[in-house]
């Protein structure tokens, strides 16, 4: 098992803290020394500062004021408290946008924007970049060996994306690089159809409303490009700072499954990954459901520098003020939820924001000093209580999270199938992770990943560029997209001895979104031992069965209920598992199985209710013998996730339910992380949404 380094050697510890703005209270010199105490009684150790703080740092063009920065990190070092110190690109000063107005974005419509918001700017922009290159260089000459500084938060929440004439050009310059010629160009996007084929460079336009949305694989690759031009401007600003110094680790805060940018593509520019985390807990659905959603979220996070820590940058430490309903963390749920992402591989719990904001948009947005300004609240000692329980974490800064299960979750794949115009267009509740498509595709995923969630099986979620060989499964919910040479490399997981999982609506369409020739699921047709002929879309309410065959291997017995999407495939080889109870293809697979040199591949065909996927991965996961974090049978809504530095496991016992629950524990000898005791009993009782840390001797 490998232990990595801590995320900063400075601070070598679980790092606890919050984004800080002290530019918003420089008129207020008494609130400084109060924070600061406020933050050691919390347990507090580092801050990120400066998020949006360049018009404190540069108030007209070429004048800065450092000065109540050099106070604040000077203040921040004799107390020990460290800082991510951030760039402030994330919305740039008024002066700015009036002297240079090309740095607005411009919008689908091709209509400039007025100054304001924040993310408003041209990554593409000449003068921006420039402007930030100048900023970036002042700050790293000024701090970058000041002992408070141990790391780089680049910008915020990266999104958004600029159809001003810059960005056409680059988009233009772009396709250019990757197709060579027109005639390329024009075969991948299939522009014959209604005669839109181009005929010169200067013909293509980004998407538009009132222009060209239809050519799927156009949408494809403006989609690439904004996260290539986006990659590249986060690049241009950290290479002013590593020059300076650069053995500090650079970040950015990401937005968990944010559609927009494809995050894969940021995993080689950053040193750790960091994303920001904001639950709706206690909606109308089950809490345990939406743990495992921000679980595989986690896990997304973790996996995409393959395994290494991650930094939990934002998250609330009460409640946000800008969803549909702001909700209060019932008693427990702060500190479920913060070390739910320590579970899984963070090794910091931060907040936005430390002190709440007097005024604008975030005034009434959860913090951890409330407006009243002192530590008498309950939203305070939560957060002092989460402090404590993360000083008696810190062997596990640096532990790996082992999984033997991977899940594909593709950027690309994703953006294709919401184009991919059928067989289900029809909306989902607008609060669902993937809203914008009757496909369900994220929706899809979760219900793979809760299976193992329940078990307390750990999952790493890959792209379908990662490595497989590491894995003893490997599970792809609706790859739509078989970019080239993954349908190969699949071939040769199986081969080897591996097990895959496909699904309905999977091996479609190439890279450029070209359906393949020769019978779906193109690439991956040898693999499963399939024909899919056709794909019945259900309506919302219509339900079609999924019916087992007699003793088949895995020894389903129940009738499970197949919803959204029926696949009518024919096998070609696979041996049937189960298959379908009604409509005109009653009696057609549903679920197969094909074996393949030394490992097997299954195909569900339907997109099937939760059941299903609990008894059908119940199955693998015991004829696998895929690892448990604990080896006993998990109550409803509880999870079980594991650390380990090799010598020394630390598993994580989640409650997530509003009931006691009790988990009977493995033979194993466990001791209490948060208390040192030992669990004298083989039973391990639960709270309303408690965490229980146990340690145990790796064997």
């Amino acid at each position: 098992m490998k232990k990595y380094p801590p995320i900063s050697s400075s601070l070598p510890r679980m790092m606890h803290g919050a984004d800080y703005n002290p530019d918003q209270w420089q008129r207020y010199p008494e609130v400084l020394k109060e924070d600061i105490r406020l933050m050691k009684l919390a347990k507090c150790n580092v801050m990120s500062v400066g998020i949006f703080s360049w018009v404190s740092l540069e108030p007209e063009e070429g004048m800065y004021t450092f000065e109540w920065l050099d106070k604040l990190l000077d203040s921040f070092a004799e107390n020990e408290i460290y800082v991510f110190l951030a760039t402030p690109s994330g919305a740039r000063p008024a002066w700015m946008s009036v002297k240079y107005p090309e740095v607005l974005r411009v919008g689908q419509n091709r209509v400039r924007n007025l100054h304001g918001f924040r993310h408003n700017h041209c990554y593409t922009s000449p003068v921006y970049r420039e402007k930030t290159r100048v900023m970036n260089e002042k700050l790293a000459e000024r701090y970058g060996n000041h002992p408070a500084v141990i790391g780089w938060h680049i910008s915020n929440e990266f999104g958004g994306d600029c159809h001003c004439s810059y960005c056409q050009e680059a988009f233009r310059q772009w396709l250019q690089n990757k197709y060579g010629t027109l005639e390329t160009l024009n075969h991948a996007w299939w522009t014959t159809f209604w005669s839109h084929t181009i005929t010169d460079w200067k013909q293509i336009e980004s998407p538009a409303p009132h222009g060209e949305t239809q050519v799927h694989a156009m949408n494809l690759d403006w989609r690439r490009f904004v996260t290539d031009q986006t990659v590249d401007f986060c690049r241009h600003e950290i290479a002013p700072l590593r020059k300076f110094r650069p053995d500090l680790p650079v970040t950015t805060n990401l937005m968990g499954v944010y559609e927009g940018l494809n995050y894969w593509k940021f995993a080689d520019v950053l040193d750790v990954i960091s994303w920001d985390n904001y639950p709706t807990w206690h909606d109308q659905k089950h809490d345990h459901e939406q743990g495992a959603w921000i679980s595989m979220v986690h896990d997304i996070n973790r996996s995409l520098k393959g395994g290494k820590p991650f930094m939990l940058m934002e998250s609330t430490p009460s409640m946000t003020n800008w969803q549909a309903v702001s909700k209060l963390k019932k008693p427990g749920m702060h500190m479920l939820s913060s070390l739910q992402a320590v579970a899984h591989g963070s090794d910091t719990v931060q907040y936005f924001q430390w002190r709440k904001s007097r005024g604008s948009s975030e005034k009434l947005h959860g913090a951890v000093v409330d407006h009243v300004g002192h530590e008498h609240t309950r939203v305070f000692q939560d957060v002092t209580d989460v402090g404590d329980a993360l000083e008696r974490l810190e062997d596990i800064v640096g532990t790996s999270v082992p999984a033997e299960v991977a899940i594909i979750f593709d950027w690309e794949n994703r953006w294709a199938i919401k184009d991919s115009q059928g067989p289900r267009n029809i909306g989902t509740d607008p609060n669902a992770p993937d809203w914008h498509s009757g496909m369900k595709h994220d929706e899809t995923v979760s219900w793979h990943y809760q299976a193992f969630w329940e078990q307390g099986v750990a999952v790493d979620m890959i792209d379908m560029e990662c490595d497989f060989s590491k894995y003893k499964l490997i599970i792809a919910p609706m790859l739509y997209m078989v970019r080239p040479g993954v349908g190969e490399r699949i071939e040769r997981f199986v081969e080897a001895g591996g097990t895959f999982v496909a699904t309905y609506w999977s091996g479609i369409v190439n890279e450029s979104d070209l359906c393949f020739l020769d019978g779906f699921p193109g690439p991956l047709r040898k693999t499963l031992g399939i024909w899919s002929e056709e794909i019945d879309g259900l309506y919302d309410g219509e339900i079609n069965r999924v019916i087992p065959v007699g003793d088949n291997k895995l020894g389903l017995n129940t009738t499970y209920e197949a919803i959204d999407l029926c696949d009518l495939i024919h096998t070609e080889g696979a041996e049937v598992l189960a298959s379908y109870g009604d409509d005109f293809y009653a009696g057609r697979p549903a679920l197969t199985v094909n074996s393949l040199g030394q490992g097997q591949a299954y195909y569900i065909a339907s997109r099937n209710t939760q059941p299903f996927y609990d008894d059908f991965y119940a199955s693998l996961i015991h004829s696998l013998q895929l690892s448990r974090s604990i080896d006993t049978v998990l109550p409803k809504g509880v999870t079980a996730q594991l650390r380990t530095d090799g010598e020394q496991d630390y598993i994580f016992v989640m409650n997530f339910t509003s009931e006691a629950q009790q988990v009977v524990l493995d033979e194993s000898m466990y001791i209490h992380q948060l208390t040192g005791e030992p669990i004298d009993s083989s039973q391990l009782q639960l709270t309303a949404y408690e965490v229980v840390v146990l340690r145990r001797t790796r064997t």
